[in-house]
């Protein structure tokens, strides 16, 4: 009997030291890249707090900001430095940044703040959507396009929906996905002109070959009505309460 009790340590002595180790190591070393991701993921996160107004001038973006922040509106001119005031959501807060509308600030001071956001309202002037879809569609497209916005969730607010003359969300929602389309075939275009190292700085939206839908990119993008004047804002008010 000791004879076979000692034979059967020795067999399983010899089985442990037949153990492939490769398999052990690899799995804990991408066990470690996947916590050390997250970690750095999560940090990331956790420096995002601003809450970006973004839009063209006379959109409504200041009203907005003084309705949410005052609770009055007010007679607004455009804009040419940013506004920044914290706004507050129950126990959560954030800091609101009203980003100028026009052309010649508009991208300097983004620049300033997207890597803080998190999240970005983006506002459109519902009357004068289809006349300025162009516009409106470029510099939305300029957002969604860059690296440093991929991980902000995104409203699309269509503001002044107490004209008779507004157009719905939905309707905006299908003129953007048109000219959005244009768009991103212009910049392609563009980028692939002026090589590779430049095209690197920007994302293309949406599938290659296909006719763009805000279906097809991962970022969570959201339409809504609203009306700064008649102090409509719910939709808005129940996203950030969401998103803080």
């Amino acid at each position: 009997m000791d004879k076979l009790n000692k034979n059967a340590r020795e067999r399983k002595q010899i089985k442990l030291g037949e153990i492939d180790t490769g398999p052990i190591l690899v799995a804990l070393l991408l066990g470690f890249i996947a916590v050390a991701i997250f970690v750095i993921l999560r940090r990331r996160s956790a420096g995002r707090k601003d809450i970006l107004l973004a839009g063209l001038s006379e959109s409504g973006k200041s009203a907005i900001f003084m309705q949410l922040l005052h609770g009055k509106f007010p007679t607004t001119f455009t804009s040419i430095k940013e506004n920044v005031e914290v706004y507050q959501a129950g126990s959560s807060s954030a800091r609101l940044v009203d980003i100028p509308g026009h052309y010649r600030v508009r991208d300097k001071c983004l620049e300033l703040y997207k890597h803080r956001a998190k999240g970005i309202v983006f506002v459109v002037d519902s009357v004068t959507a289809q006349k300025d879809i162009r516009d409106v569609a470029d510099f939305l497209y300029t957002i969604l396009s860059d690296s440093a916005t991929q991980p902000c969730s995104v409203l699309v607010l269509c503001n002044k929906q107490d004209q008779t003359t507004a157009k719905s969300a939905q309707v905006i929602k299908n003129l953007l996905e048109k000219e959005l389309h244009i768009v991103r075939d212009t910049r392609s275009r563009k980028l692939q002109s002026v090589g590779d190292d430049d095209a690197s700085k920007s994302i293309t939206l949406g599938k290659h070959g296909r006719d763009f839908e805000f279906s097809h990119i991962a970022q969570n993008i959201q339409f809504v009505e609203a009306s700064a004047k008649d102090q409509e804002l719910k939709p808005l008010t129940d996203w950030l309460a969401r998103l803080l």
